[in-house]
């Protein structure tokens, strides 16, 4: 004879379906509104999965998560992004031009090659994070947390990086003409082969930092005594007058902690 279920086994049951119910409406909701072409959403709690190439401009997302999702290509040009958190996500070529991220963290996530043209990301946290190839034309870093941030071959002409802390930055190949780097921390930075001219470097720390190859013609505020910390093999372009030690064999390794594949950083030493 088949036993009946008891009151208490039902209401289990019933409760186990409500969940997955209440769960699968959750993801139906999260993923209309990143597809949606409607309106802005003043309250976001998180975004996840794979959204490539979505239409998000002018969006008023402020405190927005992003966490771990795949937002290639996304445009989210001129959107309100203050205070968002985008942790180990992908934004690989992402449009964010005029975007307003002040104090948003992009701890260890990937911007290689977006383009942040005249977007505002004073006093923005990137530890770790990947930037390589990015366009940051007239965008505002002042502040910054950069600390071994990868920013080799960036287009950083005109760009504010005043005050910003890039400790073990890789600023190799970059286009920073005219950018202001006032009092910024440069300390053990990779700036090899990167372009300054016209560059303020007014008080900022170039403490075991490599110029090698890089071009400093015509910049502003940089003095000797700021070279004599740094160093620079091959043809290092300087205001005259101004002259830097060679680089010696040898380098060491600062240790950084932030997410997989970003925790180890090399700096030229002396």
């Amino acid at each position: 004879m088949r036993a009946t279920p008891s009151a208490a086994a039902l209401a289990s049951r019933f409760v186990a379906l409500l969940c997955l119910a209440s769960f699968a409406l959750a993801l139906g909701a999260v993923r209309a509104y990143a597809l949606d072409d409607g309106g802005d959403t003043p309250q976001v709690f998180s975004f996840g999965g794979m959204c490539l190439n979505c239409e998000l401009s002018g969006r008023k997302l402020q405190a927005a998560r992003f966490v771990g999702g795949d937002f290639s290509g996304a445009s989210l040009v001129g959107s309100d992004l203050r205070g968002a958190t985008f942790f180990g996500s992908n934004f690989s070529g992402a449009h964010l031009e005029r975007a307003d991220l002040r104090g948003a963290n992009l701890f260890g996530s990937v911007f290689a090659g977006a383009n942040f043209t005249a977007a505002n990301l004073a006093g923005a946290q990137a530890r770790g994070a990947n930037l390589a190839g990015a366009i940051l034309t007239r965008a505002d870093l002042s502040g910054a947390i950069l600390t071994g941030v990868l920013m080799a071959d960036v287009d950083g002409r005109d760009a504010q990086f005043a005050g910003a802390q890039a400790l073990a930055a890789n600023l190799t190949g970059g286009q920073f003409q005219r950018a202001s780097f006032r009092n910024a921390n440069l300390a053990g930075a990779d700036l090899a082969g990167a372009n300054f001219a016209g560059a303020d470097l007014a008080g900022a720390n170039l403490s075991g930092a490599n110029l090698s190859g890089a071009d400093f013609a015509g910049g502003k505020g940089l003095t000797q005594d700021q070279l004599d910390q740094a160093c620079g093999s091959g043809a290092v372009r300087l205001p005259t007058g101004l002259s830097v030690k060679p680089c010696k064999g040898g380098s060491r390794v600062i240790i950084l902690r932030s997410s997989p594949g970003h925790g180890t950083r090399r700096a030229v030493g002396f």
